[in-house]
């Protein structure tokens, strides 16, 4: 897979380089607002980050694919991460079905950006990876994860499931093909 490009951002994969980006990122408790124990757990130190890369690193050697780096291609900026991620354990009752997924640091927040990277990547799992669905879920409470998610073509499923006692919703959409 090749780094490509939305309207103002670039997704790349993620390298250690990205470890202090990605320790501002998930040592923000603002960003683990609606996360709860789903998003991984608050870092508190660069090898934690290091260590979350590393393991994205093994999934893209594995099943080919991993959350990625998204970068402000204005600046160069590190923003936070987006992507597809293949999901082998249950959740909702599926299991093995494509995450699409976004996390940016608080400053980026509310100027479209991660509308723009969900979209890219919605579009890139069946233009170019051909998925068949692409799945989501988010934190009943997250409304600006949720709208997001609609806004995208995603179909919010109208009942609620627990992930370790937090209420979450679910969204897919196949392929349009």
């Amino acid at each position: 897979m090749l780094p490509f490009d939305s309207a103002r951002l670039h997704f790349r994969p993620l390298t250690p380089a990205d470890t202090a980006g990605m320790f501002a990122l998930d040592s923000d408790p603002a960003v683990h607002r609606y996360l709860g124990s789903i998003g991984g757990q608050m870092v508190s130190t660069l090898t934690q980050s290091a260590q979350t890369i590393a393991y994205i690193e093994a999934q893209y050697a594995a099943v080919g694919i991993g959350r990625w780096a998204v970068v402000l291609r204005e600046t160069g900026e590190f923003m936070g991460w987006a992507g597809l991620k293949l999901v082998a354990s249950p959740i909702n009752g599926r299991h093995d079905f494509y995450d699409l997924g976004y996390r940016f640091l608080p400053r980026f927040w509310g100027q479209g950006y991660g509308f723009e990277a969900a979209r890219a990547w919605l579009d890139y799992g069946f233009d170019v990876l051909h998925l068949p669905r692409i799945c989501a879920y988010a934190d009943t409470h997250n409304v600006a994860s949720r709208r997001i998610l609609t806004k995208i073509g995603l179909r919010e499923e109208p009942e609620e499931f627990l992930i370790e006692g937090m209420p979450c919703v679910w969204f897919e959409a196949d392929a349009p093909y």
